[in-house]
């Protein structure tokens, strides 16, 4: 069965449609740094050129990534890290840096809490954020590994303090283990954090 007939599934048990909220920003792809660095805006490029070839963009819901408040943003980073970047500072090492930047970043942690309020609240059944810079090796008060805010901490927190659940599970599959997710939300009780990667990589 093709994939978009699949996305499109009426539940005929619970007789609930299946919507998939497809989350981005032009912003996202704006950026990029010096030639054969691998975080490249390309990589949404693929992902949008696949879900058209397959047909499967037309059983999305498409939004645009709004930006991630500074309080939002908080709950996730140290205040002092989050003004930092948003004042012009160093966003991390190894974390490419240019005009557009900021604007991504905030547009990439943004789109974490529009999925969290698309999905409580009944809109769509799940949320795909097709963003960049990626997050999961953001730290409380450090960017690394591309990633300068930690967009997954910031939604699931969002999920915590604005939504008022009471257990949050992250699965973080990915060949790298997600640093920046374990140390914020690791030590938390109400979030279950598992992360899959191969080993000995980064970090």
């Amino acid at each position: 069965m093709p994939l978009a007939a699949c996305a499109a599934l009426q539940d005929t048990a619970n007789g609930i449609r299946m919507t998939i909220a497809f989350i981005s920003h032009p912003d996202c792809a704006a950026y990029a740094g010096e030639a054969g660095h691998p975080d490249l805006p390309a990589r949404l490029g693929a992902i949008q050129d696949h879900l058209l070839a397959t047909g499967l963009d037309l059983a999305l819901r498409h939004y645009d990534a709004p930006l991630a408040t500074r309080e939002q943003l908080c709950r996730a980073h140290t205040c002092g890290y989050v003004d930092a970047v948003l004042t012009g500072g160093v966003a991390g090492e190894d974390t490419l840096s240019s005009p557009q930047l900021l604007h991504a970043a905030r547009r990439a942690a943004g789109a974490a809490v529009l999925g969290v309020d698309l999905v409580l609240a009944g809109h769509s059944t799940s949320a795909f954020c097709s963003v960049r810079p990626p997050g999961h090796h953001a730290e409380r008060d450090r960017g690394a590994g591309f990633c300068v805010f930690n967009n997954l901490a910031v939604g699931v927190l969002h999920a915590l303090r604005t939504h008022g659940l009471e257990r949050v599970a992250v699965v973080d599959f990915d060949a790298h283990f997600g640093n920046g997710t374990d140390a914020i939300l690791g030590g938390m009780p109400e979030v279950l954090y598992c992360s899959l990667f191969q080993y000995p990589f980064y970090p």
